[in-house]
């Protein structure tokens, strides 16, 4: 029998709009769907993003997996922002045009520190990268002054 709280669809949402009112997000376009222990983050490329072989720069990367790893880990904190401790990438491909989607997942949970990884996929489901992060808690409350309404 599990002793861990239900999941809550408002939290869930609350985090969404949180993370679309950042104006980062909405410089990206990105959109996310969080659910328990899980996020996905989805981009529509533009060459804006590209480098100088005309392909998505890796910071574009970065963000999407950080951002679903990010959001996987703080689905399942309630009362504070998590903050990212380390990420690291490993990239597979590059991609140039279409949708891309970040999945990320929490693997270890509990205390302090939340493990999480994501992964990168293009509309075709190759993988283009993979994400693994720690996340902790800070003495950032969820509220409205980070658009968590």
């Amino acid at each position: 029998m599990s002793t861990a709280p239900p999941p809550d669809a408002g939290h869930f949402r609350r985090l969404e709009r949180l993370y679309a009112s950042a104006p980062v997000t909405q410089w990206f376009g990105t959109r996310i769907q969080v659910g328990d222990g899980e996020a996905e983050v989805r981009l529509t490329v533009r060459p804006e993003f590209f480098h100088a072989a005309h392909a998505v720069h890796g910071s574009v990367y970065f963000r999407l997996l950080d951002d679903a790893a990010f959001f996987a880990a703080n689905s399942g904190v309630r009362d504070v922002f998590v903050l990212t401790v380390s990420f690291t990438v490993q990239f597979a491909r590059p991609v140039a045009a279409g949708e891309v989607r970040a999945r990320g997942r929490v693997r270890h949970g509990g205390g302090r520190l939340v493990l999480a990884d994501s992964d990168l996929f293009d509309a075709g489901d190759q993988l283009l990268a993979h994400g693994t992060g720690v996340f902790t808690r800070s003495a950032i409350p969820l509220d409205e002054k980070v658009g968590y309404r």
